[in-house]
């Protein structure tokens, strides 16, 4: 079996990532794919919105070697998680004096057999964590809102990603923008997603995820959006992209 490894990548904090990462994931796993998320985040909001509380173990142990990868995962929602914990921070810090410390979690993984896919919920901030988790994919899904801000970002991503495929990672690739809390009412989200498809050579994906209420209520019940009302605009959002994407 061969596993993709996907880093779900941007440097703002708010703009889909978690969200992308868990029903993307839950949609493949829904499509009979086998999915690992990787909550790599100090913030651990992946774990708390898939209701992994308290486990034995966390990534931040598995990176301090303290604990093998296969004995913190949980299985929740169809999926398995590696979770995350503020202890993250702690971690980076230790990493940053390390040698070749931007193969950690590349390392770790390879010790991970038997999933379709491993998604990568990243940090929102192009740091050291993040650092690994473009070292250890095979690929970078871009979730992004059409507002004007996010061309610079986007910029800053793409230089990221360049920097890291000539040091470290030669073979990894964008899989694609993901156009995340659509509203096609404003005249502005039009406008930024025309620009997009006019001057990013990238893949953007057809499937738009269109700004839902379900999508926000899902986590307080420790569900995906297709677990908690699968008849949703966000559930029929994730549930297409991720037909696109195990398509591509």
């Amino acid at each position: 079996m061969k596993t993709t490894v996907v880093a779900v990548i941007n440097q703002k904090g708010g703009t889909g990532k978690t969200t992308t990462t868990i029903n993307l994931g839950s949609a493949l796993s829904k499509l009979g794919k086998k999915v690992l998320l990787i909550d790599l985040d100090p913030q651990s909001n992946l774990s708390y919105s898939l209701a992994v509380a308290n486990p034995d173990g966390t990534l931040a142990d598995v990176l301090l070697g303290t604990a093998a990868i296969k004995d913190i995962l949980v299985e929740t929602g169809g999926m398995w998680v590696a979770p995350g914990s503020n202890d993250l921070v702690d971690v980076e810090i230790s990493l940053v004096t390390q040698p070749e410390r931007e193969k950690f979690l590349k390392q770790i993984l390879a010790e991970v057999k038997g999933f379709d896919y491993v998604l990568i919920d990243c940090p929102p901030s192009l740091s050291v964590l993040t650092l690994n988790a473009l070292t250890a994919a095979h690929e970078v899904l871009i979730p992004l809102q059409m507002e004007v801000l996010t061309l610079q970002g986007l910029d800053q991503i793409m230089n990221t990603i360049s920097k890291v495929k000539k040091a470290f990672n030669p073979k990894l690739k964008i899989k694609g923008i993901v156009v995340v809390m659509f509203d096609s009412r404003r005249k502005l989200s039009q406008e930024v997603l025309e620009y997009l498809q006019e001057n990013v050579k990238e893949k953007i994906f057809k499937s738009h995820i269109r700004l839902n209420v379900k999508l926000a209520e899902a986590p307080s019940f420790g569900k995906s959006v297709l677990d908690y009302d699968a008849s949703s605009n966000g559930a029929k959002d994730y549930k297409a992209l991720a037909e696109e994407i195990a398509g591509a």
